[in-house]
């Protein structure tokens, strides 16, 4: 993933109600929260989870276990995939976070807005490099 720091780790256990992972959600500012069991990745909770699995199934959040709406299939990265690969998966996949993993143990989580913002900051490097390389051409 080149230089891109993965986020912190916000998490909750199955055994967390809906509600107090919306509560952390909110705190954090973040989108999505992991489900570790043991230190170990069993599932991730979302927005997307909480609206087609919560409220459009008339459940109350204070009452719900996330055990029984947390998508349980992760679909993880190791530390050296590259942006585009990244970008690839959660378009092909329709996610928006993606755990990190440095040798099959949890580091980190990135989310589309942390691809968004690499790839701009890669094509702003890349214009730097050729504005610098055409005011240093002999022809300006």
């Amino acid at each position: 993933m080149g230089n891109k720091p993965v986020n912190a780790i916000w998490s909750v256990t199955q055994d967390n109600t809906v509600f107090e992972a919306l509560e952390l959600m909110a705190e954090k500012n973040i989108g999505a929260v992991l489900v570790l069991e043991d230190n170990e990745l069993i599932g991730i909770f979302s927005e997307r989870d909480y609206a087609r699995k919560v409220i459009l199934q008339g459940r109350a959040s204070k009452d719900t276990l996330i055990r029984d709406v947390m998508t349980a299939r992760v679909i993880t990265v190791e530390t050296d995939a590259k942006i585009e690969e990244c970008m690839q998966i959660m378009s092909d996949k329709h996610i928006r976070h993606l755990p990190v993993n440095r040798d099959g143990r949890l580091v980190g989580i990135i989310s589309i807005n942390d691809i968004v913002s690499a790839i701009i900051h890669e094509q702003k490097e890349h214009i730097n490099t050729l504005e610098s390389y055409i005011s240093g051409s002999p022809y300006s």
